[in-house]
């Protein structure tokens, strides 16, 4: 990743980038590698590009709070849509659901370290974008309790209000609570 003033600069940086890699036996990766505009409320120009995925992240213009509370369009990172599904993706193969053998304590021991580690590092940046996929963890506790009490089963909303009575007792009992990600 390479930051440039303008256009033309880093089209000449790219270009001595390939030249360089070149001398090396290497080339750069032709969908990997791209100008993109850093779109934001003081650039407003165009480009083929505006946002790009780092290390799990995508880039793009987006609503930013300043350390004043205004509100405007920053060029700010957020979980990427891969990164995401793959979080979505891990919680569904946990199976939580098919879990009554095990009581609510032993499954927030089980998840939370990885939620935890998920919130460190998605977290960082956007928190309520990670919440959108923590979400999912809530949507198999209550199918966990349906199966686990039989009093629950069938019983939809009484499940998610069973749920939200043990996160209004226990907020810290699971890592996406304690952010804010609650029944």
């Amino acid at each position: 990743m390479v930051h440039c003033v303008s256009k033309a600069q880093a089209q000449r940086v790219l270009e001595a980038i390939g030249l360089r890699l070149a001398g090396l036996g290497l080339e750069l990766h032709p969908d990997k590698t791209r100008i993109v505009y850093c779109k934001d409320a003081n650039r407003r120009g165009d480009h083929d590009h505006t946002s790009f995925d780092f290390l799990g992240y995508t880039f793009r213009r987006r609503a930013v709070r300043s350390k004043a509370g205004e509100v405007f369009d920053g060029f700010a990172p957020a979980i990427s849509d891969a990164a995401a599904k793959a979080v979505r993706q891990q919680v569904r193969r946990w199976r939580l659901h098919h879990r009554s053998d095990l009581s609510l304590a032993d499954l927030a021991r089980w998840v939370n370290p990885i939620v935890r580690g998920w919130i460190n590092y998605y977290g960082r940046f956007y928190r309520s974008w990670l919440g959108r996929s923590l979400a999912r963890i809530n949507e198999y506790l209550v199918r966990w309790a349906r199966r686990k009490f039989k009093r629950l089963d069938n019983h939809s909303g009484r499940s998610w209000r069973w749920l939200e009575d043990v996160a209004r007792r226990s907020p810290a009992l699971f890592a996406h609570w304690q952010i804010g990600v609650l029944p």
